[in-house]
């Protein structure tokens, strides 16, 4: 086995920081969605990028797989050793390294959390600005390609890294990019890097581009009495140009299932969540603003909440929606799928969806980033029941295939993992092949995250271990 075979050189570099205890493999086996424990063979606690390296080149000569994890609050398993190996935990790479809030930069190590940077921050006047919602690492926020609520206004992670260090399947240590604003030479080997899932290196250091913290904030809910007209409400408000910071949307089951969760007494409609940043003067005009566009639009039950606890708490409606939704179905599991459309046929999309998931006979609520096209179902099954599992992968697929048919993509923020992975083909074609060369040429022996991203031995290349089980 190639584990048993790395085993002595693993422990020979990590002591007891190498686990191999049944809660540490559990913990690192589980995925937050419907995905099955597959628990990897060992977890190691690296501390530094020397560590990092020297485990890569033990597990290299043995052909053991190496996977990323950070905070393990993925939505696809990407965490997840399919194939067995090592784990790698950040968790104790959790340092932020540097701030030159002259240049408002950050360098961090991978175990940081955007919670923990933006604390760190706040007597500089900066922050950072990319917030999925979860409490996740940076480190594993960059290997999935993260956005969430801020991305309308500030962009994903694919916008805010500037340079990487990163650890190759052979144990290299290679710099990406650079602490400037632009460069003008060679291949993009960051952004190739941001959103690669931890199969082409593992990021053991990022420097980070931060954002200066607005003069003002504003923030409002307001419902509407269907999903076009909020989805309308939102494409007047982009073409309107208002710069919205936040712009996010909730159907009406998940009103329901966050009433019934934190006590809040919202109407039981579709409502749109907004968040202006910048001037006093200027949210104060983009607020009045936005409220006509609602007003226009058939809008109601529209609340301003410019107090920071006040938005905390409407924030935390969107935050919370996940586990709202969860509780209540007693027992559920739930597969968490997205997808992205232009705006154009955001409302189109949303309520086909909708109609696909009560012809399906399932509870499906659906919330997401509407400002970038960009929204999630949340679909409740019964473990029990392997038909809902059946029906809500086939709704699944259809959300997929219907986001390319309307010009958009399978995933926009969750990323592939296993769960996407057989969607890749059909929006990449030929480029997927590409994928899988990038793939063999920097892992050659497949050992990085192995059945994420590609499947090798298609048409361009070939490698050892290159499919999911049963694929």
């Amino acid at each position: 086995m190639p584990f048993q075979e790395a085993q002595t050189g693993l422990r020979a570099v990590l002591g007891d920081r190498l686990s191999r205890s049944k809660s540490d493999l559990e913990t690192h086996g589980r995925s937050e969605t419907h995905f099955a424990l597959t628990p990897p063979d060992a977890v190691a606690y690296p501390e530094s990028t020397a560590e990092v390296a020297e485990i890569v080149r033990v597990c290299a000569k043995a052909a053991c797989p190496v996977i990323g994890w950070g905070a393990g609050t993925s939505l696809e398993g990407h965490g997840l050793a399919v194939q067995g190996g090592v784990v790698l935990d950040f968790s104790r790479m959790d340092k932020v390294l540097e701030v030159r809030p002259e240049d408002m930069v950050a360098v961090v190590q991978p175990g940081v959390t955007r919670e923990q940077l933006n604390h760190e921050l706040r007597a500089t006047g900066l922050f950072f600005p990319v917030d999925p919602g979860a409490n996740a690492t940076l480190g594993g926020m960059a290997g999935t390609r993260a956005s969430g609520t801020t991305a309308v206004r500030y962009g994903t992670m694919a916008e805010n890294v500037l340079a990487l260090e990163v650890v190759l399947a052979d144990g290299t240590v290679i710099r990406t990019g650079s602490g400037a604003r632009k460069a003008s030479n060679g291949y993009d080997l960051t952004r190739l890097m941001v959103g690669s899932e931890g199969t082409l290196g593992l990021m053991t250091e990022l420097t980070l581009r931060l954002q200066g913290q607005p003069e003002a904030v504003a923030a409002a809910t307001c419902a509407f009495p269907d999903m076009g007209d909020a989805v309308d409400c939102v494409i007047a408000t982009i073409q309107a140009g208002l710069p919205m910071a936040r712009i996010e949307f909730v159907d009406g089951p998940t009103v329901a299932a966050v009433n019934a969760y934190s006590g809040a007494a919202f109407p039981v409609m579709p409502h749109l969540l907004v968040e202006f940043h910048g001037s006093a003067s200027s949210v104060a005009a983009d607020a009045q603003f936005f409220g006509e566009l609602v007003s226009d639009m058939n809008g109601q039950s529209f609340t301003w909440a410019e107090q920071a606890e006040d938005r905390s708490a409407l924030w935390q409606m969107r935050h919370h929606a996940y586990w709202a939704i969860l509780a209540s179905r007693k027992g559920a599991k739930a597969i968490v799928t997205d997808m992205c459309v232009p705006i154009s046929r955001l409302a189109e999309a949303v309520e086909a969806t909708t109609q696909d998931i009560a012809m399906a006979g399932l509870e499906g609520p659906i919330l997401g980033h509407v400002g970038d096209g960009n929204f999630h179902a949340i679909l409740l099954i019964d473990p029990e029941k392997p038909e809902e599992m059946t029906r809500a992968k086939h709704i699944a697929d259809t959300m997929a295939e219907r986001a390319l048919a309307f010009g958009g993509t399978i995933t926009g923020e969750h990323g592939v993992g296993m769960g996407k992975l057989h969607m890749m083909e059909a929006e990449h074609g030929e480029a997927w092949d590409v994928m899988a060369a990038l793939k063999v040429a920097l892992d050659p022996a497949n050992i990085l995250n192995p059945g994420k991203m590609v499947r090798l031995g298609r048409n361009r290349g070939s490698a050892a271990g290159n499919n999911l089980p049963g694929a």
